[in-house]
């Protein structure tokens, strides 16, 4: 790292002096409360509230600083009151804030252009509309075109900033872009800060970062034969630029800080079968190693061939602590994808949506997180409702699959009736919406639902107890474990005990227990085959839990593996958290066996690495092998977290000491002692795991 890299990165990171720029809090329904004054129509509203931002910030450039654009507003105005919330909740179905969010625009379509053209493109678009007599489209139009020529004007105040203080560079920078396309990687990488710092503003949230080492490689590339630029002057700039990902992260929307959905991607097959990883794709990886920061958080698409170097310089990061990269396996995620449908240029180009959903960018208002099934539940309803009186084993299992679909029947219910707040900048980056002179969030090529699947190791483990004991040698009674299930396991210690720690687990490669979830896994996929929401598209499956780990198990009951009430459940697809597992690479092997073609909505296996484990470049190497492994089984996704329970124990008690630890925490990494203590606990009881 250079010292002008340590000199930002103090200036942003540590000492966050960038901060004292920032204006007082105002009450966030301030324009709110004069829109429903005015009985303004929601898309005039957004339209507003943007140019409102745009309008107020102030331009704040800083010497040394290349790539420009800072927060200094820190609350962003809402678009209803709490009372005309209320009322949109009551007819509609509404997800999470009901803002468009989570997508992957095609920035592209704004930096292949520049500004004028895109401007000049949109008011000869509407004045074809108005021609034809479709007033309604030329004036949506129109306000697309205002909000560009505001983000030009605020972006004219920054280069007058830049040159009143001396800055020359950015200066330079922004009297081109964002009115002209970039011709530069530096004029590429501002005009992108530009595009993600309006889609902030206009409080859509989650913006994923996609792929960058694609579309950002023509200009890499120009200017490295140019010579413009060496290795390591290119790797100084990449990390200037990651570091503006920090700047403002914690004024963004999430369920706890750190859960931003800066998720960048990088590497991935092309349709003709070669590997799009390049120099760019490693540079950003060797950015991410000397910055150690948490965003952008790195995904890492692989393959049959990848070599064991990426894997190396991956698991480098991984030492680091920073819970990142998540790997994805293109060999079972793009047939995934094929099969539900996407186009194969989208199967190919696929990204991660905040967490680790895989989305296509540009043609998208998927929703891949609106809401998951509890496989622990089912199995746990299962026992008590109708165990006592069943025949057989198979007979049982009818009772689960009706269990799972009863809940993906109401989950299609609740979701019934989407609205959506309209983005008319975002639609400016998603194709066929200027075109169609349509909002984003009126839907796109695909608008797919995602549902999660929580505890599907807890509720496998909960099978075979059935099956084997219930079922099998008949030294459970029906009766009893009913009956342990509806009492939290009191006065059957002996029971909780068997069942708990001597029974055989998803995680240790015993085929028993593992066809158990293959099973779980193809019911839930049977369960929502063949349903279309009302926006034309399908309902997604997968393995991931996201925050539902926490939530689900608060009002589960017991459930017959000795998961007591409350008792939390693994995150994602991973073990659970009682499983006394010979070691990472039976779990591996375990979690390996489902053919997840059917449930590929996405949803690592998730685990914990002492950090001993990466104690010189050879151990390194083991884990390398190990990544490697569990995609060449058939893995689709993997996230390992390095972590040491003595310094997360010391972390939670003297949190001044550990303000830069960081962790993976579900689909995303944050800093330890940011993270509420449910956070923190779960954490704490995941099992670290050693290599041989």
């Amino acid at each position: 790292m250079t010292e002008k890299i340590r000199n930002l990165q103090k200036f942003f990171i540590y000492d966050k002096a960038h901060h004292a720029c920032r204006r007082p809090a105002e009450d966030k329904y301030r324009l709110a409360e004069k829109f429903c004054a005015e009985n303004i129509a929601p898309l005039q509203r957004s339209v507003e509230r943007l140019l409102y931002m745009l309008k107020e910030e102030t331009p704040v450039v800083f010497p040394e600083e290349r790539i420009a654009f800072t927060r200094t507003i820190p609350v962003l105005p809402e678009l209803f009151t709490p009372a005309e919330l209320s009322d949109l909740r009551e007819k509609y179905w509404l997800h999470e804030q009901g803002e468009v969010c989570n997508i992957n625009v095609d920035y592209t379509l704004l930096m292949n252009t520049g500004f004028d053209a895109a401007r000049e493109n949109l008011k000869n678009l509407a004045e074809e509309r108005s021609e034809n007599g479709e007033i309604e489209k030329a004036e949506y139009l129109l306000h697309q075109e205002a909000i560009l020529a505001a983000v030009q004007e605020l972006s004219d105040a920054y280069a007058a900033k830049a040159k009143e203080i001396g800055n020359e560079t950015v200066a330079k920078t922004l009297s081109r872009v964002p009115a002209k396309a970039p011709e530069t990687l530096l004029e590429a990488l501002q005009m992108f800060r530009i595009l993600h710092y309006v889609m902030w503003c206009g409080h859509n949230y989650h913006n994923t970062v996609g792929r960058f080492d694609q579309y950002m490689y023509p200009y890499f590339k120009r200017d490295m034969d140019a010579g413009i630029y060496t290795e390591e002057s290119a790797l100084e700039l990449l990390e200037e630029f990651f570091l503006t990902f920090n700047r403002d992260s914690d004024l963004y929307t999430g369920m706890q800080q750190g859960d931003n959905g800066q998720s960048m991607v990088l590497g991935g097959l092309n349709p003709d079968g070669t590997d799009s990883y390049n120099l760019l794709s490693e540079l950003c990886l060797k950015a991410s190693l000397e910055l150690k920061v948490i965003d952008p958080k790195i995904n890492l698409r692989v393959n049959k061939n990848t070599p064991l170097s990426t894997y190396v310089l991956g698991s480098e990061l991984t030492k680091q602590g920073l819970g990142f990269p998540q790997y994805s396996n293109d060999d079972v995620v793009i047939p995934g994808l094929l099969n539900w449908g996407y186009r194969e240029e989208d199967a190919y180009n696929y990204v991660m949506a905040a967490c680790w959903e895989f989305i296509v960018p540009g043609c998208a208002l998927d929703v891949p997180n609106i809401g998951a099934v509890s496989f622990a539940r089912a199995v746990s309803d299962a026992t008590i409702n109708h165990l006592v009186g069943c025949p057989d084993y198979e007979t049982f299992l009818g009772h689960v699959k009706d269990c799972i679909t009863s809940q993906v029947d109401a989950l299609e219910e609740q979701v019934k009736n989407l609205y959506v707040f309209p983005a008319p900048f975002m639609s400016l980056m998603t194709r066929g919406c200027v075109e169609n002179a349509q909002d984003v969030s009126l839907g796109a090529y695909y608008n797919n639902y995602g549902l999660h699947g929580t505890g599907v190791a807890t509720a496998a483990d909960s099978l075979e107890v059935i099956d084997r004991y219930v079922f099998g040698d008949g030294s459970v009674s029906a009766e009893q474990l009913k009956k342990a299930v509806e009492t939290n396991f009191e006065g059957e210690e002996d029971l909780l005990t068997r069942v708990r720690y001597h029974t055989p687990k998803m995680g240790n490669n015993e085929d028993c227990v593992d066809a158990r979830a293959v099973w779980l896994l193809n019911t839930f996929a049977d369960a929502a085959e063949g349903r279309i929401n009302e926006r034309g598209g399908i309902f997604r499956v997968g393995t991931g839990s996201a925050m539902y780990y926490v939530s689900h198990p608060q009002d589960i009951p017991a459930t017959p593996d000795g998961r007591r009430a409350g008792e939390p459940l693994g995150a994602n697809y991973s073990p659970s958290l009682f499983i006394r597992a010979k070691g990472p690479v039976s779990i591996l092997q375990s979690f390996a066996k489902p053919d997840l073609s059917r449930v590929i909505n996405g949803g690592p296996l998730t685990l914990e690495l002492h950090d001993t484990v990466f104690r010189n470049p050879e151990a390194v190497q083991k884990v390398a092998i190990l990544v490697k492994s569990f995609m060449d089984m058939g893995g689709h996704q993997l996230q390992l977290n390095a972590v040491n329970r003595d310094t997360l124990l010391d972390a939670q008690k003297h949190p001044e000491n550990h303000k830069n630890l960081i962790v993976r925490v579900w689909g995303w990494s944050g800093y330890f002692v940011e993270l509420d203590k449910i956070y923190q606990d779960h954490i704490l009881q995941r099992m670290e795991l050693g290599i041989e």
